[in-house]
């Protein structure tokens, strides 16, 4: 005890008088490493005048390989697909950063929750069919030791397109398409569409499509929050806060590559390059913290159109780059909830009428979900939506009651406005790196269907980040290149 006693003494000594001015020489403290370790030496030394640690539980790392800016499905698909595939465990620090823990105006609870296989691009088809196959069997994928396995609901009930004369053909054709990438879809003519579902009025159909399997809806916060309990048992770092923008002390550092503002714009996957770019983080009621982050990557998501005037694709803080706004956070729809107890009932599929109103079962107890797109000059404010209810008076019941006579005695129970990660340029997903900035990922611009393909976006980005390429499904097609090129992707089945 003694010698103990005399050794801390002596070093108490030294902290105070001897080393403290070596300044020069072999003992010179060039990158500070000593003067750390000193402070943290004496904030632990008992009876000192120094306070004590601070509770830092609530604080991000102070190193991450991988920054998810918003913990939406997408973000969580990712983090979770990162620690699935990396090459050993805890090989790379993943951080997820959500600034609304409570999702209440996440898009993804706030959706139809609907699944289909009946796109256009074959792509989109391979998305829905590695979908539909993880959320029948997404225990296998998600099952935590000692949690209660996942109820996703799912309802294979099919989804239902209907066209008129003039778009006839082109269903004919994305029907071949989908049939070939292994779809199950089948086409009606009015009479057999009469005869399957007798509750349709057939009036200006030509033709219908149906999801024979592998289609329906499912429970989108159950996705969400089942993606959310793996990837934290699995190691994945998650904080409440905001990425607010670029190092003061480094001028020269870019915000995100996107916003081109002070503001760093929500819904990124952002792992930043070896020069050391850092981001901040700014939790709610803490002060300001910052973080670094060493890794080779970054990716974009959702909220990017939440700020302001919206982002601009290729935008750079010093650069000379042409802006390209592609993006908008975008109030894409109400959602309106009705009971009918002469309705469809338990036949119901997820029906799309030619006129763009849609519908589907909710529960068995007769109601039913759905809504229809609002054009661009009937859209909300983003940011504070609420749904129209005379929206559903004028646009949306004619033509549910047209289509399905029962619905004229329908009563409209609540309502709500969701949101899209709005692509102008031609509505579907940006993936993959930026062509200029090389440690920059997209993984946003979905405009609706992103929810649906969130398993296989999430395992697409994750095999870019740590391998370079897209593996499993070849998704180069919606590469950042394509505005540069003006070569769009066209996708004719939105729901």
């Amino acid at each position: 005890m003694l010698r103990l006693a005399l050794q801390l003494g002596l070093s108490r000594g030294l902290l105070s008088r001897g080393l403290r001015t070596r300044s020069r020489g072999p003992f010179e403290d060039k990158d500070g490493k000593w003067a750390e370790f000193k402070k943290k030496l004496q904030v632990a030394w008992p009876g000192g005048s120094w306070e004590p640690f601070a509770d830092t539980s609530h604080l991000p790392p102070e190193h991450a390989d991988v920054v998810i800016v918003g913990g939406g499905v997408i973000g969580w698909s990712v983090a979770y697909w990162l620690k699935r595939l990396e090459a050993r465990k805890n090989a790379i620090r993943v951080l997820v950063v959500e600034r609304d823990p409570t999702y209440s105006r996440a898009s993804t609870g706030l959706s139809i929750g609907g699944i289909w296989q009946q796109f256009s691009v074959p792509q989109n088809i391979q998305l829905s069919l590695f979908s539909i196959e993880f959320l029948r069997n997404i225990n296998e994928y998600l099952a935590v030791p000692d949690e209660p396995p996942l109820d996703i609901r799912f309802s294979p009930s099919g989804c239902l397109l209907l066209a008129s004369e003039e778009n006839a053909s082109l269903m004919e054709h994305n029907v071949k398409v989908q049939r070939q990438e292994g779809a199950k879809v089948c086409l009606l003519s009015p009479e057999q569409l009469k005869n399957k579902f007798p509750w349709i009025n057939t009036e200006g159909i030509a033709l219908a499509s149906y999801g024979l399997e592998n289609e329906g809806w499912f429970d989108p916060w159950c996705l969400l929050q089942g993606l959310r309990r793996k990837a934290l048992s699995m190691g994945v770092y998650h904080s409440h806060g905001e990425v607010t923008g670029e190092d003061e002390q480094q001028p020269g550092i870019p915000t995100c590559g996107m916003c081109y503002s002070d503001q760093c714009c929500w819904g990124l996957v952002w792992a930043v390059s070896r020069a050391g770019w850092n981001w901040h983080w700014a939790p709610r009621h803490f002060a300001r913290h910052q973080a670094s982050c060493g890794a080779k990557k970054k990716v974009i998501g959702f909220w990017v159109g939440a700020r302001g005037r919206g982002p601009k694709i290729a935008s750079w803080r010093k650069g000379c780059m042409t802006y390209l706004t592609v993006l908008s956070l975008k109030c894409g729809r109400y959602m309106y909830v009705w009971h009918c107890p002469q309705g469809p009932g338990l036949e119901a599929p997820l029906l799309t009428d030619i006129s763009g109103a849609y519908f589907r079962r909710e529960g068995l107890g007769g109601h039913y979900v759905g809504g229809c797109s609002p054009t661009e000059e009937e859209e909300p404010d983003t940011q504070d939506p609420e749904a129209d209810h005379s929206f559903f008076q004028e646009k949306v019941w004619p033509h549910l009651a047209q289509r399905v006579p029962s619905f004229s005695s329908l009563k409209l129970q609540r309502a709500w406005a969701g949101y899209d990660d709005y692509n102008t340029f031609d509505q579907n997903g940006i993936l993959g790196s930026h062509p200029l900035v090389s440690n920059m990922y997209f993984a946003t611009g979905f405009s609706g269907h992103g929810l649906q393909h969130a398993p296989g976006v999430g395992r697409a980005v994750a095999e870019v980040l740590l391998n370079g390429n897209f593996n499993t499904i070849d998704l180069n097609l919606f590469s950042f290149n394509r505005f540069y090129l003006g070569e769009k992707v066209l996708e004719d089945n939105i729901i």
